[in-house]
């Protein structure tokens, strides 16, 4: 043995340095099966250290801990994620009251797909016999082992499901990284380029090939594929959806996400190629959700939507929800069985109701209306098929009131109005397609006259107006033909 070798057999002795010549002889490591290190704690402490508030098992305060968690995964923490990933499994006894196979899932992805779990820590090279033995960094085999773990359950949950299933897991996926702008996007951009691996990990990271348990040589990167299915197919991987999500990133005004944007066009003739299709493709999007599904589980702990996107764009928007008249609020929460009566002001809400929407959408029940309040339930409603709050909140997207501009959604929601009969919307559609709104609906002034007359014929006023006046002019006309 070399010096370096016979340094370790004097300060470890010579049975923990055999086991590990053993175990590398065999090709093993810690995360491929080998059992823990001779130098690290058992296979039941390799996980990383949490803080108790996320650990709490207290029955009572488990939806209080529940939003906490969430709160911090919609933002992006990585030991947060893993950990409602591990609780919605129902794997502890505590937890099974909240088993969610779909809810597990998604939050297991999103803490694979999260950078800051490969990421690496400490640069220094390793020393030790044959380098594998004793790491400076913990923190990083911990991450990995946890990953490996992270792996190995989703593979688990994603196998037994149906395809929608598997769909809404994707799209639970989509929604939350789209609420954390460029660094989300950047993220799905990852999850649909192949030349990353299947939850993102660049495939010269050493980190994020040992956490999910592949190994290099030739056949051994297939091997491994096909070992894991269900997971590593969950996303599909095409040059349009990764230079889309990349696209989207830069919309966001982060100059890094510009950068990256480039190299993905210079990376490939045909990338480069399809610009002016995904800018367009770009311009229609609009995330799978409106907010995060508002279920009602049979353990009675609503999936909160924690999501607060940053920006003084979102910031100013917000502001401006009290420009909204208080009455559309009121009639949102009458549809949803908060109140009998739509209150016209916000005095004359009482406390209790606040709370039942609070309730509905997994708050913090103080019993105060705040302007995000007054956004989701104008969501909530039209989520729910409210004609009225669809095309309230589409006019909110227009407008930049509650919610930042975006015209994609604004038609999408005139459109859901639209075909529930509502005669405002097939007004507003006209619009649309008489000027084709940035994009977001080509200029069509034949459609536009088919929505104007329709909207006339339902009912809504000034349509109506014009349309007797045009009437009127042709009889008038006639009547004077000799």
């Amino acid at each position: 043995m070399g010096d370096q070798a016979t340094s370790e057999v004097r300060r470890h002795g010579v049975a923990p340095v055999l086991a590990a010549a053993l175990c590398l002889v065999a090709g093993g490591s810690v995360l491929a099966g080998c059992g823990p290190s001779v130098f690290r704690p058992a296979e039941a402490s390799n996980a990383c250290p949490r803080p108790a508030a996320a650990t709490d098992s207290e029955f009572n305060a488990q939806e209080q801990g529940l939003r906490a968690l969430r709160r911090a995964g919609f933002r992006g923490d990585f030991f947060s994620q893993l950990e409602l990933g591990q609780k919605y499994s129902g794997a502890r006894a505590t937890d099974k009251n909240i088993e969610d196979a779909i809810e597990s899932a998604t939050w297991t992805g999103l803490a694979l797909a999260n950078s800051d779990g490969f990421a690496p820590i400490n640069r220094a090279e390793r020393h030790g016999l044959f380098g594998r033995l004793r790491s400076l960094s913990r923190f990083d085999d911990c991450r990995a082992w946890e990953r490996k773990v992270a792996y190995d359950r989703l593979e688990r949950q994603l196998s037994r499901m149906t395809r929608d299933e598997q769909e809404q897991v994707r799209d639970r996926i989509i929604y939350v990284l789209s609420t954390q702008g460029a660094t989300g996007f950047r993220t799905l951009a990852r999850l649909h380029d192949g030349l990353y691996g299947p939850f993102g990990e660049p495939q010269d990271n050493a980190e994020g090939r040992a956490a999910s348990g592949r190994k290099d040589g030739v056949g051994q990167e297939a091997r491994w594929a096909a070992s894991r299915p269900a997971s590593t197919s969950l996303f599909q991987r095409n040059d349009v959806d990764a230079y889309l999500f990349n696209y989207l990133a830069t919309r966001t005004g982060d100059v890094g996400s510009y950068v990256l944007l480039k190299d993905f066009e210079r990376s490939s003739p045909a990338r480069a190629q399809q610009g002016a299709f995904v800018e367009a493709k770009a311009r229609q999007w609009i995330p799978p959700y409106e907010f995060y599904p508002n279920e009602a589980p049979a353990s009675g702990v609503p999936f909160s939507d924690e999501s607060r996107p940053g920006g003084d764009g979102f910031e100013a928007a917000l502001s401006r929800i009290h420009e909204l008249p208080f009455i559309h609020v009121g009639r949102a929460l009458r549809f949803l069985g908060v109140v009998s009566e739509p209150p016209a002001v916000p005095d004359q809400l009482a406390g209790r109701d606040v709370q039942t929407l609070e309730a509905l959408l997994g708050h913090p029940m103080e019993g105060h209306l705040s302007g995000l309040e007054r956004v989701r339930a104008i969501q909530l409603a039209a989520v729910n098929g409210s004609s009225d709050a669809q095309l309230v909140l589409a006019v909110m997207y227009s407008e930049g009131i509650g919610v930042p501009v975006d015209y994609a959604r604004a038609f999408h929601w005139y459109s859901v109005a639209d075909r529930q009969g509502n005669p405002e919307a097939k007004f507003a559609m006209s619009t649309f397609f008489a000027l084709g709104v940035a994009g977001v609906a080509d200029q069509n002034k034949a459609q536009a006259v088919a929505y104007r007359l329709d909207s006339a014929l339902a009912g809504f006023g000034p349509s109506a107006h014009r349309l007797r006046a045009v009437l009127a002019q042709v009889s008038r006309a006639e009547r004077r033909r000799p």
